[in-house]
C-alpha cells in the first residue's frame, strides 16, 4: 500500500510517471540508450541529479571481440527527463575492455 501511495505522488498531472531516485534515472538511461544505439549496456559508471533530470553515465559494448579483453567499449553521457523520456545522449569516450584510466 505505502509502494501505490509513493507511485502515485509522483505522476505529474499529466498522468506520466516521474523518475523516482537515482536507480530507476540508471534503468531508464539503459533502456533507452540500448534502445537508440542497438548496443547492449555494461553497466553505469554515474548518476547526477540534473536541473531538470538526471545525467547518467552508461558504459556499452560496442565491439565484442576474443579475447574479451580486446573488446570495445563505450561510455556515454544520457540525460533523462524527470518523466523518464531521453532528453540527449552523446558518447563521451571510447576504449579497450581492460584498459586504465590515464
Amino acid at each position: 500500500m505505502v509502494e501505490q501511495e509513493r507511485r502515485s505522488r509522483s505522476k505529474p498531472a499529466t498522468g506520466r510517471s516521474r523518475v523516482g531516485g537515482p536507480e530507476e534515472a540508471a534503468e531508464q538511461a539503459c533502456r533507452r540508450l540500448s534502445g537508440l544505439i542497438g548496443h547492449p549496456p555494461e553497466g553505469v559508471s554515474a548518476v547526477c541529479r540534473a536541473d531538470d533530470g538526471w545525467r547518467v553515465s552508461v558504459d556499452v559494448l560496442e565491439v565484442p571481440r576474443i579475447p574479451d579483453t580486446t573488446s570495445l567499449l563505450a561510455t556515454y553521457e544520457v540525460e533523462i527527463g524527470q518523466d523518464g523520456d531521453l532528453v540527449q545522449y552523446r558518447r563521451v569516450r571510447r576504449y579497450r575492455r581492460g584498459a586504465a584510466d590515464e
